[in-house]
């Protein structure tokens, strides 16, 4: 059965942007749509009468559709796809037929037979002849490049394309590939000489085997000609026997070169023990035919394995059962491959008949990620371990371990082993990618490479020291050219040493993460969670919203993504960090960079008061903050006794710890800070002096008031007048509470020069208890109608801005609302004060906006409560649908198409209850302009996925 595909997958398929953009769009103009088998078709409104017919070959995949379009895939199967994997699309009984049509053409064109591809053997001699040549060419090129120093060779992309470039004409393409990639691999490495001359004596060897080609045995020499680059077709490799098994699929990788996508699927013999390499190509996207079972599933199936002397690529022949449940006990069972010992073994016994090998798949059931210094291992329970590769996410494996033994899959190449999968909790995962994805074994020995460095021409003939086993082989190296010796020597140490390898010993980790009792994350909601980090955050804050009430768990492999998040994001870093748990706490403690994230239960002690002492800034103030929650008084102590000793920037941010239960008792620290010689340790000290009403901050804050300001008033009917009156020398006192030049903080000029009276005005205003305004001017409202001059009409707004907001007072923030602001500087401000105001007024407000101010709707609506109010998202679709009429109306008008409002209808698909899709869907349809026809079935197509999101949690 062919499982939905990912939107990802989707996306990926895509020619360009604008056609997924396009795809998009066409959301709501779908009918008779379907899904049977690996058929997917629908009908698509277009501008014609006629709908176009779009059909989806999944096994592919293939695409038809009647559109002109020239592009591949067209717009209307990229939708389609869209719908399909966002589960929009009904599974049915029968295929429609004009998509069974199409599609049993394509079945009948797949049975045809094969004609024959053999080469003659005129060709296949022709062939030899040039691959000959070509490898007397290179032989002679690399004795050169020994003999006259790895010092003097040109290691640029450029000089080893030409060499490759020959070897392609000499039809060896696997030959040119090694050459090629050799570049790549010493790029940054201080160990280059040694991976060049590796990849050298690997090449020489395999030429060496070429020459004697008609003297090895069929499966050796099937071997040598893949290397080199002979092709076998796939009617050669199907002629062989078939092996029958429940083939399970242990791992998969997938690169991209030049827009070819090749997929490379592992599979293990559950009763044979036998492993399988599946290669599949897609030119494009990384979608792949479904033959191949999901990783962690069994087909009971029949593969046919190209010769060689260790064969491992095969092909799917005939299938039996096809994909089923997971059989991860079957591969537990199963005997054979399982420690690290075995692993050892089963490579060395493949290199040994395949000597030109890179890497060979292993299965370890139980080992333990863990650290040495730098290096990544795995363990087993007695401390016997093996490298890894360096994971570009070490935190993966240690997530879905936790400290305990799990069954690894991976790729060990005689030095390292490079981790593909994982099998946690009876399912396999992917253990992701690596850091260097240009590592290899295949480097020789740090004595031979010196030899290679300085050049066997230059004196340098004699052999390095080599093991003993390795040296009687040597002695009997046919020749007496140096340089040729030295490759071949070098081939054999490689060899001896990638077959031979001896395991290192580790520590486990200490302790293992503790149990967490919540109920797990659903598996749709995680993959959904997992998604929603990577590309639409903007969803995130509701979808933690949501769950916070069921108390869910992450699965381990969401634990180190979170933690990530967290580290970046610090509105939902709680949130995120409580879905992580015990195994984020645990893991976080594996990677200094993660410590401040760290979140302990309240039943484990709290950190020593040696963090205060001789933590980190950031762990001081975590640790103070946490006493200042649990005793007040005690941390003003802890902070005043500290006081003296305190510098630097972190200072302010202890101060700010004071903001949690200020009181009082406070006042003579925050007195103490006015004091400071660093002006963000004295602005804070000022403003929590500001919330303290009776502090004598305030009482010579309001004498300054009563002493710079003036109220006038002209007559009983009339607004009053505020004169600002503010000295322009200030006492040190006055400097001392906080009025120093302000100019480059507020930015306020007057004829043409900074305006520092304005600055301190502001300053005044904001430290004033609000209610100091009822005696000079009255009311909110009557003090925001005072007259003022022009000069001074921004900066007192400003300040009671500051105030209001500080203090969260409503009626203020009302009054300020009301009246508007002085400028458009302050539109965030302006949503600030909206935010304080009652819901209920807040809707109000909204409602009586029409299609004119959509702007300020806009600027607003983020203050709103989420999701929005019903009436609210009805207003907003109503004027909607009044700015498509006028579209309609006014083709081309500025501002009438949905380009001009994106960010609103971004802000609505994110915001607007999901229950709203109907009434956009109904909206579109009525809609004659396009542009908005397609915008409002894009926003309902957003409001479902919304709907969908929810739903999972549940």
């Amino acid at each position: 059965m062919t499982q939905r595909w990912s939107e990802n997958q989707v996306t990926a398929l895509a020619p360009d942007a604008s056609s997924l953009t396009a795809a998009r769009k066409l959301a709501g103009k779908w009918s008779g749509t379907g899904w049977c088998d690996t058929a997917l078709w629908g009908l698509c409104a277009g501008s014609g009468k006629t709908p176009y017919q779009t059909i989806v070959d999944l096994s592919g995949p293939a695409f038809r559709c009647s559109c002109p379009s020239r592009k591949f895939p067209c717009k209307h199967a990229l939708s389609l796809l869209l719908l399909w994997a966002g589960g929009t699309v009904g599974e049915t009984a029968e295929t429609a037929d004009f998509a069974a049509e199409w599609i049993g053409r394509r079945v009948e064109k797949a049975a045809a037979p094969r004609k024959n591809r053999a080469p003659s053997a005129a060709a296949t001699q022709q062939r030899h002849e040039r691959v000959a040549a070509g490898a007397a060419e290179l032989d002679t090129w690399l004795a050169d490049q020994i003999r006259t120093g790895l010092a003097q060779t040109d290691r640029s992309p450029a000089a080893f394309e030409a060499v490759a470039a020959r070897m392609v004409d000499a039809q060896a393409p696997g030959v040119a590939t090694a050459l090629r990639r050799l570049p790549a691999a010493v790029i940054g490495r201080s160990n280059w000489p040694e991976v060049v001359l590796g990849r050298f004596a690997w090449l020489r060897l395999l030429l060496a085997a070429y020459t004697k080609l008609d003297a090895l045995a069929e499966p050796l020499a099937a071997t040598v000609r893949a290397h080199i680059g002979y092709p076998v077709t796939a009617e050669a490799a199907l002629a062989e026997p078939a092996v029958r098994d429940r083939w399970v699929t242990l791992g998969m990788r997938t690169s991209e070169e030049d827009r070819l996508h090749t997929r490379l699927s592992w599979l293990y013999g559950v009763r044979t023990g036998r492993w399988a390499l599946l290669i599949d190509h897609s030119h494009g996207s990384p979608v792949f035919s479904a033959q191949v079972p999901p990783i962690g599933l069994v087909a009971e199936t029949d593969l046919h394995f190209y010769p060689g002397a260790a064969p491992l690529r095969a092909l799917a022949g005939a299938a039996g059962s096809g994909a089923a449940a997971p059989d991860t006990g079957g591969v537990a069972a199963t005997s054979g491959a399982g420690t690290i010992a075995d692993a050892l073994h089963a490579f060395s016994a493949a290199a040994a008949a395949d000597p030109w090998l890179e890497s060979w798949p292993v299965l370890l059931r139980a080992v333990v990620p863990t650290r040495t210094g730098a290096d990544w291992l795995l363990a087993e329970p007695d401390g016997t371990a093996i490298p890894l590769v360096e994971p570009a996410r070490p935190w993966r494996l240690l997530a879905f371990s936790g400290g305990r033994p799990v069954t690894v899959f991976g790729l060990w190449n005689g030095r390292r082993l490079e981790a593909v999968s994982v099998l946690a909790d009876g399912e396999f995962h992917d253990a992701g990618p690596v850091a260097d994805a240009t590592h290899t074994a295949v480097t020789a020995g740090p004595e031979a490479a010196s030899i290679a460095l300085l050049g066997t021409g230059r004196g340098g003939a004699a052999l390095p020291p080599l093991p003993e086993a390795v040296a009687a082989a040597a002695a009997a190296l046919p020749g007496t050219d140096a340089a040729q010796r030295l490759l071949e020597a070098t081939a054999l140490e490689m060899a001896w040493a990638r077959g031979g390898y001896l395991p290192v010993h580790a520590d486990l980790p200490a302790a293992p993460a503790a149990e967490d009792p919540r109920p797990l994350l659903p598996a749709a909601a995680a993959d959904r969670l997992a998604s929603l980090i990577d590309s639409q955050p903007e969803y995130l804050a509701e979808w933690f919203a949501a769950a916070e009430p069921h108390d869910f768990r992450a699965p381990d492999r969401l634990v180190g993504q979170l933690l990530e998040f967290a580290a970046r994001d610090g509105e939902l870093r709680e949130a995120a960090l409580r879905l992580a748990g015990t195994r984020g706490r645990w893991l976080a403690e594996w990677f200094p960079r993660w410590h401040p994230l760290v979140r302990r239960d309240t039943a484990q002690p709290e950190p020593s008061a040696d963090t205060w002492r001789l933590g980190l800034p950031p762990e001081r103030i975590q640790w103070l903050a946490a006493l200042r929650r649990r005793d007040p008084a005690a941390a003003r102590e802890t902070l005043e006794a500290a006081w003296p000793r305190e510098s630097g920037a972190p200072k302010a941010d202890l101060l700010a710890v004071l903001a949690d239960g200020l009181g009082p008792a406070d006042e003579d620290l925050l007195e103490r800070a006015l004091r400071d010689r660093r002006g963000e340790v004295r602005r804070t000290a000022a403003g929590l002096l500001a919330r303290l009403p009776d502090s004598a901050f305030t009482a010579r804050m309001s004498e300054r008031a009563t002493a710079w300001l003036k109220c006038a008033r002209t007559g009983a009917d009339e607004a009053p007048e505020l004169i600002v009156d503010i000295p322009e020398t200030l006492d040190e006192a006055a400097v001392r509470d906080g009025f120093t030049d302000g100019t480059a903080e507020f930015g306020y000029r007057w004829n043409g020069q900074p305006d520092r009276t304005a600055a301190r005005l502001r300053r005044l205003v904001a430290t004033l208890p609000l209610g100091y305004w009822s005696g000079p001017l009255g009311s909110p409202r009557q003090s925001v109608a005072a007259r003022v001059e022009d000069r001074f009409r921004q900066p007192l707004f400003d300040g009671w801005m500051d105030a209001a907001l500080v203090r969260r007072d409503i009626e203020w923030a009302a009054a300020l609302f009301a009246v508007g602001t002085p400028s458009n500087s302050a539109i965030l401000r302006r949503r600030e004060l909206f935010a304080l105001l009652p819901a209920a007024e807040q809707a109000r407000h909204l409602l009586r906006l029409d299609a004119s101010w959509l702007s300020e709707i806009e600027s607003l609506l983020p203050a709103v409560a989420r999701p929005w109010p019903d009436e609210v998202a009805r207003h907003l679709l109503h004027l909607f649908e009044e700015r498509a009429r006028t579209a309609t109306r006014r083709p081309g008008a500025p501002g009438t198409r949905p380009a001009a409002h994106r960010s609103l209808l971004h802000t609505a698909a994110c915001h607007m209850p999901p229950a709203c899709a109907h009434a956009a869907e109904t909206l579109a349809s009525r809609c004659e302009d396009g542009d908005w026809t397609a915008a409002l079935n894009l926003l309902a197509h957003q409001l479902h996925q919304r709907s969908a999101m929810l739903e999972e949690l549940t």
